[in-house]
This record gives C-alpha cells, structure tokens and sequence, in this order.
C-alpha cells in the first residue's frame, strides 16, 4: 500500500481579533495535516474556534501568524492571481445554505457563477450543460432548477451550495456544519452524498460539527478544539475508544444513547468559561475541569501519549 499524500499542513497557525478589551485568541497555535482523500473531523463547543479555523484556512480570514501549506507548497500569504488558483482548488459549505445563496437568483445560475467567474467556458451553453451535470451528480432534479432558493427545503438547498462548490473540481473542501441545520433523515442522505462525492472524485474534508456522532460516521481523524487550543488529536477509532483528554470524556459522555440496561455516565462540567480573550498561560480548560492542580497553570503542549495520539495536558498520565 502506498504512503498517504498530504494535501493541507498547518503548522502553529493563530488568528486573533482585536477587540475594545484587548485580543480574542480565536485560534491559537494549531497544527495538523490532512492527506487526499481523508477527512479531518473538528469538533468542540460553540465558540471554540473551529469554524474560524476553516475560514482562516481558505483565506477567507488572513492568518495572525502560522504557516498553511496546500500540496507542500507555502499559501499563508498570498494574492491577486495566485490566491484566485488556490481558492479553486479550496472551497467551503456553509452551515446555512439559505443564506449563502442569493434570494434573488435561481439555483442553475447560483451555480453557474463560480463557472463563470473562472473563464473555463466562453460558451454560456457549454457552462448550462456544465452546471446541469454538477446538479444531476449532487440529486437535483431537472423541474427544480429553475428554482429560487427559498422554493426548496433545506436539503436541496444544501445539494445546491455542494455542487456550487464542486464545480471548480477542488482538491479540499471546508465542510463547516453543513448537516446541522437539517432534520436527522436529510443529515443522513447529505452525509452519504458527501461520501459518495469523495470516494469518486478523492476529495479531502475538514469536517467542523459539534455533534460527535455525525462526525464519527464521517471522519478519519479527529481534533478536539477548547477555546482556540486543541486538546487532543488522533484517528476516529482511537478517539472514541481510548479519550484521554478531561475535556474530551466530558463531550462524549454528552453523547445520547438509547441503551436503557446501561446508561452514560454524564460529566457535568462546573466552573466559568475562561475568557478567550488575553488569555493567561496554562491550560484553557482548568477552570472547570475537576483534575486540575497548580501544573496545569503553566502553559500546555500537545504531547504524543500512543503513537499519533496527540493530549494537551500535564496530567493525562496519572488521570487514564
């Protein structure tokens, strides 16, 4: 069997935002790689940073410091007509597929545009016909195509923003919680979609959710994400059989089940979210976790406990 490629390498990205009491550290000091064809699943909760991390990425947001390497060549600083060849080979699904998408335009020409806009096809036919076979691959149905967005439901709706971003045949696509807007049935039918498009077309994924169990099904690899930091890192398997994080046990044990002979154990977390903003050293997640000691105090880094599995924190040997 022949060595994975590595498509994307992040190595100590950050990006903060300046705000009137100081800097919010929305990202800080992430590294991680992601070989063609994988996925790489981002969890955490809400406001942990990981959708930021996507967009920053992609260069929709510019990195505060860090490198990004796309196919082992350097992209954290680019523009003009070298960031227009990047963005076509990386491109994003939005949580919200209704407004991603223009109100006032028919889905044929929503994804038609990014056609346009890259001057592969001088013939409008040739891109009609173009954008016709992006909808057929993604399930559109013909009838529908001359559709305004707000005519389908929210499952069409996020086929059309997936074969929007198909259409340039990218190498890597940020899929930041493009199923968490959906009704459990439809998650399922995009899921298999997103799968079925990797498989053909050997895209790579970082995948960002908060529910775990969606992202079980979909990833290869998993980082968990606390306050811009990343707490631990390792394949999927891995993860859900051995997590030795603090913070990790507590979000799997959030995990509904419907085991009745042998329920979950819950951690109910206590304490006050630190805030991202000027953060002091030490880890992040001390203040609630019930583990902590004065060590934990001083600043953390990932450290391998298995082979390829990665825990930022000083006391995960003597808690697993």
């Amino acid at each position: 069997m022949s060595e994975a490629k590595t498509l994307i390498e992040v190595q100590h990205l950050k990006k903060y935002f300046k705000v009137p009491s100081g800097m919010n550290h929305a990202v800080d000091d992430v590294s991680f790689t992601i070989n063609r064809g994988e996925t790489l699943g981002v969890v955490g909760e809400s406001g942990c940073g990981k959708s930021t991390l996507g967009r920053t990425l992609i260069h929709l947001q510019e990195p505060t410091d860090g490198k990004i390497f796309l196919d082992g060549e350097d992209v954290t600083n680019i523009s003009g007509e070298k960031l227009k060849m990047v963005r076509e080979k990386e491109q994003i699904i939005f949580q919200d597929p209704y407004s991603s998408l223009n109100p006032r335009i028919k889905i044929e020409s929503a994804v038609m545009e990014p056609l346009k806009c890259s001057h592969r096809f001088k013939d409008k036919n040739q891109m009609k016909e173009e954008a016709g076979k992006l909808m057929e691959l993604v399930g559109i149905d013909e009838r529908l195509r001359q559709s305004y967005p707000h005519e389908l439901d929210g499952g069409r709706r996020q086929r059309v923003c997936i074969a929007r971003a198909l259409a340039l045949n990218p190498d890597f696509i940020v899929c930041d919680e493009p199923v968490s807007a959906l009704d459990v049935s439809i998650q399922a039918a995009v899921l298999n979609l997103l799968m079925d498009l990797q498989d053909q077309r050997g895209l790579s994924y970082m995948f960002v959710t908060h529910d775990l169990s969606v992202v079980r099904h979909i990833s290869d690899h998993i980082c968990v994400m606390y306050l811009g930091q990343m707490v631990e890192k390792c394949e999927t398997k891995e993860l859900f059989a051995n997590h030795l994080h603090p913070y990790t046990k507590a979000l799997l044990s959030a995990i509904p089940s419907t085991n009745v002979h042998a329920p979950i154990k819950r951690i109910q977390l206590k304490g006050e979210i630190t805030s991202p903003i000027n953060p002091k050293p030490g880890c992040r997640f001390a203040a609630r976790c019930p583990y902590a000691t004065e060590a934990c105090h001083q600043p953390q880094e990932l450290i391998e406990i298995s082979k390829n599995h990665f825990v930022s924190c000083c006391r995960v040997r003597e808690i697993n």
